[in-house]
Formats: C-alpha cells, structure tokens, sequence
C-alpha cells in the first residue's frame, strides 16, 4: 500500500508508506523540503508527523486491542486525498475496538458546547464514544475490553482549546485503569511564542485546566509529558506514556493545518487570531460565528457604526445554528488579512470595552474563564493599558518557562 503527501505553500511532504501485510515488514519514508533563510535548493529537511511513523508504534500495537481518542484531524493527507488514521490502522490490521472523540465529534462538525452523542462511525462500524458533554472522562465499563489507548488530535496550543482538556482527562482514566497511551505528535500552529495571563487555580474548568498561560508554545506531546510531570492528574498519578515524536520539527516552523481543527476555525489566519478575538466569547461581541469568517472578524450591536465601518448579520451555519447576535446587525472590524500575529493582541477587546454602549453587559462569567483570572476584566474597566495589563503577565510567564522547558522535545 502506497500513500503520498504532497503540501504546499512553506512545507512540501512526500510520505510513502509500504504495507506487506503484517506490523514486522512496515517502511515509510518521508522527504520534506521547508522554507528557511536558504532557498528551498540549498536547504532540505526531513519532516514526519507522529502519525505516519508507523514503524515507531504498530509494534507497541501488536497483538492488543486499541481504542483511538481521534476525530477528523487524524488523519494523514495523500495526494488523493486525506486518508484518516483508523482507515490506516483497520487497512493494517490493528485490532481497533472503538473510537472516543472529543468536542465537535468524531467527523468534527458539532457547534462549540454541543452535545454529542455516543453512536457508530457511518463509514467503519466502529463505536464512537463521546468525551463531551457529561462523559468528559473515558469511564472504566469503557475502558474495559481495552489494552492500550491512541490519542490523535491535531491541537492549536491554547489552554482554552478543549483538546487537551480531554487529553487531561484520557491520560487519568488509563492511569487508573492501568492502560498505556501512544500519543501521535503534530505540529503546533501557535507554538511560535507564550502569551497571556497563567490561569489561577480558582478558575479552573474544562476551558482552562492548568496552570498555564493562554499560548503555552508547546505541541501536544509536550504538553502530555508536563501533565505527567507536574503531578496534575488525580492524586498525582502518572501515565503510562510513549510521544511518537514529529521528526525534524522545531516551535518556529510554519505549519499550514491540512484540515480544519474544528468549524469555527476554518484557516490559518483564524487559528492565528484565535487566541486574541476568544476573550470575545466571553463578552457582548461576536467573534465571526454564524459567518464564512469565523475568528477572523468581530462586532456588536453595542459598537458605534462610525468607529466601526465594517458590518454584517450572523447567521445560522455549521459550527453555529445559534451565533452571537443572530440576525442582528454587527459593527465592527475585518481582521481577515494582515500580518501573522506574534503575542496576542489586547487593543480590539480594550477598544471593545470603551467604545460599547452596553459596559454593564459587556462582560459575562465566561470570560474569567477564558481568562483564567478575574484581573484582566478590572484591568480593562480601570482603564489600563495594553503594555500595563501585558506587563503585570510577566512574572507567571517567567516561572512557566521555567517548567515548560524540561518537557520540550524540539
């Protein structure tokens, strides 16, 4: 069996795997050309995702009986198509028993906060069970017919992404159940910088479980060992773990997702402002959903149309049957091209605020949340600025970094 990757714009992947019917004789090979201060002739590197490293894990595979925590970011692209990790591992005949899936679903098509129910994948047969909603953590009646769990989730690298609130809570239930975990690694489009208030304990909740900033800067393997390191499981229990690591990847390099990681964010800009328009969500100030622009555009009801010229109407969408303001005309701006973001940026929610007519109702519960911390809200309505707010981040984000670096693995 033969797959090839071909992607282009910074990274171009040529992945051929070859299959001769059992786990022993797998072979795969990847050569990847990426953008560098060099040209593209004088400098080449080598890429390889966690997940087509098929040699690193079916043969801590074989003989057992897997379940995979996936939806439809596992996947590995072809240049017929995107070939989805359990078709793969069904092809090579991993005795693959069921399927878990985090928000969104498995076919990653259900709004934020919907939710899902457990049922069958259309296209295998396979149970697919769901770790949203009130089943949050894999119970052990779920776990039972199991040896060995696979996680596979593509992850943004912000602590209010719910995947690795999930990932928290796989790694718990096989703690105690006893199981291992093979996490297949991928890279981290916002793994180019770390940003924003660390969360306080009080305000821990499935949008923010640890106590780290908003943009981490780590893939999610990475993030996996911290979790085990730090001791954040119940009763400080640790995980059987083994990262599949991505080869020759490194935090700065410029990774263009091949799928979306959900519905509302639907391109890399989107993922690139997502960690700056979220704090809207918790606010009075549509952040894009219920358009084609999601967490690419903002605007209210409440923002005065003369500061802000750009306008629409959310409207019922997949991802969104029930946006912020549906139906209702919004003011405010169009984000969708400009440079990438390095840090996050304060200004729009600042201005937000101050240019609102509805201050009492600007704010909501969730964005403490979000925000991990009641100070960035009174930060705002005091009036602080963006350097004063950023600056009182800095002594969390020192003693992150402390931690964060003994858990890199690129």
């Amino acid at each position: 069996m033969i797959f090839r990757f071909l992607k282009s714009t910074f990274l171009f992947v040529f992945i051929t795997v070859t299959a001769c019917g059992n786990t022993s004789s797998q072979q795969d090979q990847v050569m990847t050309p990426v953008a560098t201060e060099g040209s593209p002739e004088e400098v080449k590197k080598e890429l390889r995702l966690g997940a087509a490293r098929f040699e690193e894990y079916l043969p801590l595979l074989a003989g057992k009986k897997v379940g995979l925590i996936g939806n439809q970011t596992s996947i590995i692209p072809t240049e017929n198509g995107n070939v989805h990790l359990v078709d793969s591992l069904l092809s090579l005949d991993v005795d693959l028993r069921k399927v878990f899936a985090p928000e969104h679903g498995f076919r990653g098509t259900a709004d934020a906060g919907e939710l899902i129910k457990d049922g069958k994948d259309t296209q295998t047969g396979l149970p697919v069970i769901s770790l949203y909603g009130n089943n949050k953590k894999p119970t052990s009646s779920q776990l039972q017919d199991l040896d060995i769990l696979v996680f596979d989730l593509q992850d943004v690298g912000l602590r209010f992404y719910t995947y690795i609130s999930t990932l928290h809570y796989v790694m718990e239930a096989a703690a105690e159940n006893d199981l291992p975990v093979i996490l297949l690694d991928r890279p981290n489009p916002n793994a180019h910088y770390i940003d924003g208030p660390v969360l306080e304990p009080q305000h821990k909740s499935f949008v923010g479980m640890h106590p780290v900033p908003v943009v981490y800067g780590m893939t999610i393997g990475e993030y996996a060992q911290m979790i085990n390191g730090e001791k954040w499981l119940e009763n400080g229990i640790e995980t059987d773990l083994h990262v599949i690591r991505i080869e020759n990847y490194d935090h700065q390099l410029e990774y263009d997702l091949p799928v979306k990681p959900s519905p509302n964010l639907p391109n890399a800009r989107a993922i690139n402002l997502y960690p700056s328009l979220c704090f809207f969500e918790g606010t009075n100030v549509n952040a894009g959903r219920g358009t084609d622009k999601q967490f690419q555009v903002f605007g209210s009801p409440f923002l005065p149309r003369e500061k802000y010229d750009f306008q629409y109407t959310p409207q019922s969408n997949e991802g969104a049957k029930s946006p912020k303001h549906l139906g209702k005309t919004c003011y405010g701006k169009d984000l969708s091209s400009g440079p990438a973001l390095d840090r996050i940026n304060l200004e729009w929610l600042i201005n937000a605020y101050r240019d609102t007519s509805e201050k009492s109702e600007f704010f909501n519960n969730f964005f403490t949340n979000l925000a991990g911390t009641e100070n960035l809200s009174r930060q705002i309505e005091k009036g602080l600025s963006e350097e004063t707010i950023r600056e009182s981040w800095q002594p969390g984000l020192k003693a992150f970094n402390k931690i964060r670096v003994s858990y890199l693995l690129y």
